[in-house]
């Protein structure tokens, strides 16, 4: 019953709130940037000169050390640790973190927050250059065919075991070797195809070799890929792997009776089920980390808990162990709705993931309130895409007009996207197709912001009456091609999300009355999505594009990169994709040609790299294998709030998944100033 009241009183204030703030939903709509900061950031110290000599820790930790049940700080971090100058203060330790999340699927909101992030390489605060992280630095021999790893002297997993090169060696032989484990190789782990290997030097050197030069890896391991770490464990990708913890769930050093006894002990069908579980940084508290925070209760229960890891490489320039907060609590949220009411009430310390733009006045008005402040961080990518399903086959009269480009194009044409944008975005979007901000380097030119994405409705229908789709039912929408009655066709959103997919989705089907198409609005839990799309069954899909930005390191939202993304452009043609064409469908000529394009860029020297994504741009902007709707706004990630008490958060930061924002940030050195 209080549950209950609490909420009702929250809803109240809200729609009081959206009452009494019309004149600031004018004043964003006015100036983007009345919220924006600049961008800045901590920086990763490489210089040895500048390490510090000595260190410290949090004080729960000193008494474990003075009681004999940890040792020293110095002993735990290694000769060479990672030193992080903080944005603007050395910090102090203790307190929790409190935020929340949507669920088992809701992965991602650890990995930003609380991983680190635990990449080899990273992005510095501007998203643009690599830097050092938990590899100490990598070097090109043999014209980049060739990359040495240079570990971290000393550096340590979460229990106290050394890492090195026997763990990347171990996922590489053991776990990415392993058929059963990882079916289909990864793109991250080739060049134009061709799969590379990984080799021990010595304890703290890894030697990757290819068969043609990779220019391109120092950024594969600084994105979001498949060799970004324990975020893929769950697949049993990553790039390495606690080989002394890991072992034991593998036949070969186990025994398959004995693995398979444990696997049905644990209720999972298959020893593979059981490995990818306890290799799931988020779901198994027992399986050793190297990011700062490690999980304690785990994300399948409704509070995901992270504790401060003991032997985390992180420091800051005077020497203090990080992170600085002892405890990250997410606690479950049923819905989008009931987050936004508490981070609105101020129960949250920092919010940014699934805040809704939409409720930004409410949020400004209620600051003080909550005594939190609210940034703004624009993202360089379309907050809103629907992605058609290029390989959708249960009814083949739906699967051939999503492969007509200009069924396509017509329905980009019949959305009016300044209309979205004034409701949903409070005018602070930008309009227009898929590809990036004007300023993005792969950018192909202003003309492509407009490409197949302005209002004309004219134009939309002409084009679908010229396709064979020109007659009509009573109610003026469009009849199948093959007799069978009206053209029906679904979009896939999903609640609890960043941005209102279902209520935008059910606009855009109003808006697409005008040029004859039926549209069917399905809204879905996020690990249902999922499944759906690995499985073939999704037609159109909303989503967004973030990560595109970086084309080359996260482009799932660009192309049919991924088989069970949330919405896919093709999972056949993923499978495809990822296979080296052994499995799944061969895609048409001008996917294949974009697929090629990106494929070349990863061997060829920056200039040409840059020309090339600019060309993979054209052809997504062309063929429109997905609607771009409105973009380069805080709608993804980019509404934070943060209370007033928590030090060194930037005025701005860098908003993408591919730098884990807030993890570009890097909260292992946020902290509470009281």
């Amino acid at each position: 019953m209080r549950k209950r009241t609490v909420r009702s009183r929250l809803t109240v204030a809200l729609v009081a709130g959206v009452v009494s703030c019309v004149v600031v939903v004018g004043a964003v709509a006015q100036s983007k940037n009345a919220y924006i900061g600049k961008l800045e950031g901590p920086e990763v110290v490489t210089d040895p000169a500048k390490f510090p000599k000595t260190f410290k820790e949090a004080p729960q930790l000193a008494a474990l050390v003075k009681a004999g049940k940890l040792p020293p700080v110095a002993e735990r971090i290694g000769q060479d640790p990672l030193v992080l100058k903080p944005l603007k203060e050395i910090g102090k330790y203790g307190g929790t973190w409190r935020a929340g999340f949507t669920g088992p699927a809701d992965f991602w909101n650890g990995f930003r927050c609380c991983s680190g992030p635990d990449h080899l390489m990273f992005w510095d605060y501007t998203g643009d250059k690599v830097v050092p992280n938990l590899a100490k630095g990598l070097e090109m021999q043999d014209g980049g065919k060739t990359w040495l790893l240079h570990l971290r002297r000393g550096m340590k997993w979460s229990d106290g075991k050394p890492f090195t090169a026997d763990d990347f060696v171990f996922w590489y032989e053991d776990i990415y070797k392993n058929k059963d484990l990882v079916p289909t190789p990864s793109s991250a782990m080739a060049i134009n195809g061709k799969q590379g290997s990984i080799e021990k030097v010595d304890t703290h050197t890894v030697r990757y070799r290819f068969p043609e030069p990779y220019f391109m890896f120092p950024d594969v391991l600084a994105g979001s890929t498949e060799l970004a770490g324990q975020m893929w464990g769950y697949r049993a990708l990553g790039g390495f792997a606690p080989a002394h913890y890991m072992k034991q769930f593998l036949p070969k050093y186990a025994g398959q009776a004995e693995l398979d006894k444990k696997a049905k002990d644990a209720k999972f069908d298959s020893w593979v089920r059981l490995f990818v579980a306890q290799n799931d940084w988020a779901r198994n508290p027992d399986l050793p980390v190297l990011s700062p925070w490690k999980t304690a209760t785990p994300i399948n229960t409704p509070t995901w808990t992270l504790e401060r890891n003991p032997y985390s490489v992180f420091v800051d320039t005077a020497g203090n162990q990080l992170p600085y907060i002892d405890k990250v609590v997410l606690t479950l949220a049923e819905n989008l709705e009931v987050l936004n009411l508490r981070a609105i009430a101020g129960e949250y310390d920092y919010a940014s993931r699934h805040v809704d733009l939409g409720k930004l006045p409410v949020f400004i008005e209620n600051q003080q309130k909550g005594n939190y402040k609210v940034h703004l961080d624009p993202g360089d990518y379309c907050d809103l895409i629907i992605k058609f399903n290029l390989n959708y086959d249960a009814d083949p009269e739906i699967g051939k007009w999503f492969n007509t480009a200009d069924f396509r194009r017509a329905l980009s044409l019949g959305i009016d996207r300044a209309q979205i944008n004034e409701t949903f975005w409070l005018g602070t979007g930008t309009p227009g197709s898929v590809v990036p901000a004007d300023h993005n380097k792969y950018n192909p030119g202003p003309q492509y912001r407009k490409l197949w994405s302005t209002l004309d409705v004219k134009k939309a229908n002409e084009m679908l009456d010229k396709i064979g789709l020109s007659k009509k039912d009573a109610e003026g929408y469009r009849m199948r091609a093959d007799g069978k009655g009206r053209l029906r066709i679904e979009i896939m959103t999903l609640g609890g999300q960043f941005v209102q997919y279902t209520q935008i989705s059910e606009m855009i089907r109003e808006q697409w009355k005008k040029i004859g198409i039926d549209l069917r609005v399905q809204e879905v839990e996020r690990s249902l999505a999922l499944k759906r799309t690995a499985a073939n069954e999704q037609q159109l899909g909303a989503w967004n594009n973030d990560g595109s930005e970086h084309l080359f390191t996260f482009p799932l939202h660009v192309f049919p990169f991924e088989v069970d993304a949330v919405a896919s452009s093709g999972p056949l043609y993923a499978r495809w994709f990822q296979s080296g064409g052994t499995q799944g469908k061969e895609p048409e000529p001008r996917m294949k040609e974009l697929m090629d394009k990106w494929r070349k860029a990863f061997g060829v020297p920056e200039k040409e790299r840059i020309q090339l994504g600019k060309e993979v741009w054209k052809i997504a902007a062309e063929e429109v294998y997905i609607i771009g709707v409105v973009g380069q706004a805080p709608a993804a990630m980019g509404v934070r709030v943060v209370k007033n008490s928590m030090g060194n958060i930037p005025a701005r930061m860098y908003n993408s998944p591919d730098g884990k924002t807030p993890g570009i940030s890097r909260p292992a050195t946020f902290f509470w100033k009281n």
